[in-house]
């Protein structure tokens, strides 16, 4: 886990950071978190979780914290405080308690693993991760195509070296 590390309290959401994109949990005491897990036993939940990426369904899963985390770095990260006001922590344990070994849907814009931890800590699903890779592809489509119209005008426009004298 990271150097840096604060000890969650109940109900607090988890962020753990994975090559190129976050995942999360929502942290239910003792050293336990509850998250999306992989559906399939043998992908090795707390290891592989990209996994539920690739398939439509996924099971709530307990494990420990520092099991799922490993050496990859995770904080406390209740970003949505200020928007929403959280549930009590009984009703958060509790719902999400009830919820292990459940199948769920999976989709990675509307029903990932922050949207799973959101909706249990304040009643309502979010995930700006989606949003922000959204923006982050249309903002890379917008440059390639504002250079590629530079080039070709470019190309249209300024006189060639080529050119006769």
């Amino acid at each position: 886990m990271s150097d840096y590390y604060v000890e969650p309290k109940l109900g607090d959401l988890i962020e753990i950071s994975r090559l190129g994109y976050k995942h999360w949990a929502i942290y239910v005491g003792a050293g336990y978190v509850i998250h999306l897990a992989p559906k399939d036993d043998l992908a090795q939940a707390s290891v592989n979780s990209i996994m539920s990426v690739l398939s439509e369904t996924a099971v709530v899963k307990k494990e420990r914290l520092w099991e799922i985390a490993r050496s990859e770095a995770c904080r406390v990260n209740n970003k949505y405080d200020r928007k929403y006001q959280p549930l009590p922590v009984s009703q958060i344990v509790q719902a999400a308690e009830s919820l292990l070994g459940t199948e769920v849907n999976y989709r990675l814009a509307s029903q990932n693993c922050e949207h799973f931890v959101t909706r249990l800590r304040y009643g309502t699903a979010r995930s700006d991760q989606v949003r922000e890779t959204v923006a982050s592809a249309v903002g890379l489509v917008g440059v390639g195509v504002v250079l590629g119209l530079a080039t070709v005008l470019g190309s249209l426009l300024l006189p060639s070296k080529y050119e006769e004298k």
